[in-house]
């Protein structure tokens, strides 16, 4: 998306928030579990864990095999000065475990679920074992230069509301009580794809942001998650492939509909393929030009931890 060779995002357009992209997977080699990204089938475990025996592979995560992540964020850190915020990225445990245990990428999700009944007992430890990982990564990521930390529980809304909270709420919540003890001062924002009926749930987490996708109505999540936690999003990603003045009214429409504090102005997901670099600058363009505008009754980043 670089509109010369070499020039990076931040270059481009000067957001207020960075994030390094990476893959939710990328601890997993650091605790016992490698894998490989084939260029059809994506990541592929070649030994699942389905069982005790299994489970044995597992051991505290390595952080020094994560090195290269630390000293990225120290990089950035250093580039973007006081200019933007960096924020740091994780996998949620459940979302892992499903690659974990499916062996990859997957659409039915059957053999997770399953275990529910058949083998309880090593998903939780698994789930467990994932929850200590990933705690100690995300401080291991604050401590290296990140501002903020955003989990990911990405497949977690292909559970049903009262499964969610038995098999992904527990251990998200605890990851933020592990954290809050070594970094009390560090945001988390928690984003589940297709959560429009976990939001209240995930608000339980003890996190500080809920990132919405672009399928829940900003007014209607605000209005459901109340004014005192901050949210972030939610502008439909294809949005960025319409015509600039479309573009516009929905950036408007969601701050507006976001209300007057506690908001990050974000799409509902990540950039899409093909997105036109002209898109991804209007969407900065405008927003940076409702940020400063205190005359104006969209004044919703003025109480945000952080804009993205």
């Amino acid at each position: 998306m670089d509109d010369a060779p070499g020039r990076k995002p931040w270059e481009a357009f000067h957001p207020d928030g960075v994030i390094i992209f990476s893959d939710i997977l990328t601890p997993l080699p650091a605790f016992g579990v490698p894998f490989d990204i084939e260029e059809v089938r994506g990541p592929v475990i070649q030994s699942p864990i389905r069982s005790e025996e299994g489970l044995k592979a597992l051991h505290h995560i390595d952080l020094e095999k994560l090195q290269f992540v630390g000293d990225s964020l120290k990089i950035l850190r250093k580039e973007v000065g006081e200019h933007a915020a960096v924020l740091g990225f994780v996998g949620a445990p459940w979302t892992i475990a499903t690659y974990i245990v499916e062996g990859g990428t997957t659409r039915t999700y059957t053999t997770i679920k399953s275990m529910f009944h058949t083998a309880p007992h090593v998903l939780r430890t698994l789930l467990s074992h994932l929850t200590q990982a990933i705690a100690d990564y995300i401080i291991y990521q604050v401590e290296s230069g990140a501002h903020c930390i955003q989990i990911f529980d990405s497949w977690g809304g292909q559970l049903p509301p009262h499964m969610w909270e038995q098999w992904s709420e527990p251990y998200i919540r605890e990851i933020v009580s592990l954290v809050r003890t070594k970094c009390p001062e560090t945001p988390i924002v928690l984003y589940i794809n297709g959560n429009g009926g976990f939001l209240e749930r995930m608000k339980g987490t003890g996190v500080d942001v809920i990132g919405l996708d672009w399928t829940v109505d900003m007014a209607d999540g605000r209005k459901r998650l109340g004014n005192d936690i901050s949210v972030q999003g939610n502008v439909d990603p294809a949005c960025l492939f319409s015509p600039l003045p479309a573009l516009t009214d929905e950036i408007q429409r969601v701050v507006k509909c976001a209300g007057s504090r506690g908001h990050i102005l974000n799409l509902g997901h990540g950039v899409l393929v093909g997105t036109p670099e002209e898109g991804v600058a209007h969407f900065f363009e405008v927003a940076k030009s409702m940020k400063y505008d205190n005359s104006s009754e969209n004044h919703a980043f003025e109480e945000s931890k952080l804009v993205v």
